[in-house]
């Protein structure tokens, strides 16, 4: 499991206990209304664009999460439809329909290993894919309705194979840890800033707290969809294991 939001938070836990320190050494004739309108100014336009790029970042791991499910999905869909091509071409692919029921398990079980300490594999078993396509290529249509069969899964061969390679490329981080590292500073400094101007009561450290919180799990929320074959928040093997129950009938 990422660490990073609990980083997040310790640091920002930190920065309020760093802020609440200072305070007590700046003498109250020093935060006069006008500095403390001054300061506020400041920090509120370092917090919008904090908020901006923490909506921004969210958004983007949203938009990367959706877009392997949609391959997911797609894919599927693909190879449930190749097994049913194959299966009215006749019984001469059988091998065929052998072997991508294989290479859906192995595939299924790569992405979703039973151990849940292992990481994901996105390494496609080009050995299997090759395979599949060579059998199907080598059928022997008899007229032409086996003929555009043929054609039809060598398609739906092809698209799968593409499918797998997109999913392999969309398999690395989608946000930039540099512009994270960015954004915890910003809020590091606001954090140190509202607990130096914030009152000297229970309340005011409360709503920090509670803040603090609330980051930390946008930051969970980032961290996760950014990662969508691990962790909590990952993407269900459900339309897979549907293609796999269809397979054969």
């Amino acid at each position: 499991m990422d660490t990073t939001p609990l980083l997040v938070a310790s640091l920002l836990v930190l920065a309020l206990v760093l802020g609440r320190t200072i305070s007590r050494f700046i003498p109250q004739e020093k935060l006069s209304t006008e500095t403390r309108d001054s300061m506020k100014l400041a920090v509120g336009w370092v917090a919008t664009m904090s908020a901006l790029i923490l909506g921004l970042l969210v958004n983007s791991a949203k938009m990367n999460f959706d877009m392997q499910r949609n391959t997911v999905i797609q894919l599927s869909a693909k190879i449930a439809m190749l097994d049913r091509v194959l299966g009215l071409y006749g019984p001469e692919t059988n091998d065929a329909r052998t072997q991508l029921r294989t290479a859906t398990e192995g595939f299924i079980q790569n992405l979703w290993p039973q151990d849940s300490s292992a990481r994901p594999e996105f390494t496609p078993d080009k050995q299997a894919g090759s395979a599949i396509y060579i059998a199907i290529h080598s059928l022997s249509p008899r007229d032409d309705t086996q003929k555009a069969l043929k054609t039809n899964a060598l398609t739906l061969a092809t698209q799968i194979a593409e499918l797998r390679a997109l999913l392999v490329a969309q398999a690395g981080a989608y946000i930039s840890r540099p512009l994270l590292v960015v954004l915890v500073t910003w809020l590091v400094v606001i954090f140190l800033s509202f607990s130096v101007l914030a009152p000297r009561n229970s309340l005011a450290m409360t709503t920090l707290l509670v803040s603090v919180f609330s980051i930390s799990g946008a930051m969970f929320l980032i961290i996760e969809l950014d990662n969508p074959f691990a962790g909590l928040i990952r993407i269900s093997s459900e339309p897979l294991l549907r293609a796999l129950a269809t397979m054969g009938s």
